[in-house]
């Protein structure tokens, strides 16, 4: 049995960062404070709170002189000025192509322009976008693009983790209903790289495999893409998720791994598939 592993799988730098400015800081002052979890992983959340870095639900909870982290996925504006306010010793580990989203749609608005933010509903992230601007429409399917009225003129983002397709989908109908449309591409290189190798490997493979929490927007997105072209495809969060029988008469094993997955889990997971199919071979990245 050989094993493709996709070249980009799991953490992109964006997360990485975020997580290790958490150790850092845990280090440096013997805890961190973060308001949710640092990244959709609940594994890596685990690790942090054995090092000090613990998750609470609002800044009141966060003891005097301890510092705050402001996570990968962006903060609500109301959150940050609020710990600007109290003098908190702020650590923003902010990805800075999440940050650039805000940067984009704050010029948007400035433009005269009704905002418009292709997101999940209810995500760290989208909350964090939405924050930037008044009252912007969050759009998650195309079927709610549907049911927008009509308007002269918008400003569109997206989340950073969106799908190329369902994005494009989205700007096809509002094209038909914004007399004045611009539409500012959001989604981030890791996102389009990720999704176009997994694309590229469930087609080549007898299965596919990809690593990541049910929490993760990312991992699940590259789920359902690489399900729509392999039907014997399967989301695990670790290496105890994976049951021998998918290996059944299984020559191919694709393998990636959603950008909150860290290495440890990725690298267990390809042991225990190892083990399973009694793989000689040398993982071939692809």
């Amino acid at each position: 049995m050989k094993i493709l592993l996709a070249k980009n799988a799991g953490y992109c730098f964006g997360v990485r960062d975020a997580v290790n400015m958490a150790y850092d800081t845990a280090k440096e002052h013997g805890d961190v404070y973060m308001l949710g979890h640092i990244v959709h992983n609940e594994n890596v959340v685990n690790d942090l709170d054995k090092v000090g870095a613990k998750v609470v639900d609002s800044l009141d909870e966060v003891p005097d002189g301890r510092p705050v982290l402001l996570r990968a996925h962006g903060t609500h504006i109301d959150i940050t000025k609020k710990a600007e306010e109290k003098n908190m010793n702020i650590v923003d580990a902010t990805c800075p192509l999440v940050r650039d989203i805000h940067n984009e749609i704050k010029d948007l608005e400035k433009d005269g322009r009704k905002i418009i933010i292709i997101g999940d509903h209810g995500h760290d992230e989208v909350v964090g976008i939405a924050s930037q601007v008044n009252d912007p429409i969050i759009v998650a399917t195309s079927e709610e693009a549907m049911r927008l009225r009509k308007t002269k003129r918008a400003g569109v983002v997206s989340q950073s983790t969106q799908t190329i397709e369902n994005v494009q989908e989205i700007v096809n109908i509002l094209m038909n209903k914004v007399v004045d449309l611009r539409f500012v591409n959001t989604i981030c290189f890791p996102t389009k790289r990720n999704q176009e190798q997994i694309k590229e490997l469930s087609e080549k493979c007898d299965i596919m495999i990809v690593i990541g929490s049910f929490t993760s927007a990312n991992s699940k997105r590259l789920t359902d893409l690489s399900k729509e072209r392999n039907t014997k495809s399967y989301q695990v969060t670790c290496a105890e998720d994976i049951r021998g029988s998918w290996l059944d008469n299984c020559k191919t094993v694709g393998i990636s791994a959603g950008a909150s997955t860290p290495d440890n889990i990725i690298n267990e997971v390809l042991e225990r598939i190892k083990q399973i199919g009694n793989v000689q071979k040398e993982e071939i990245y692809v």
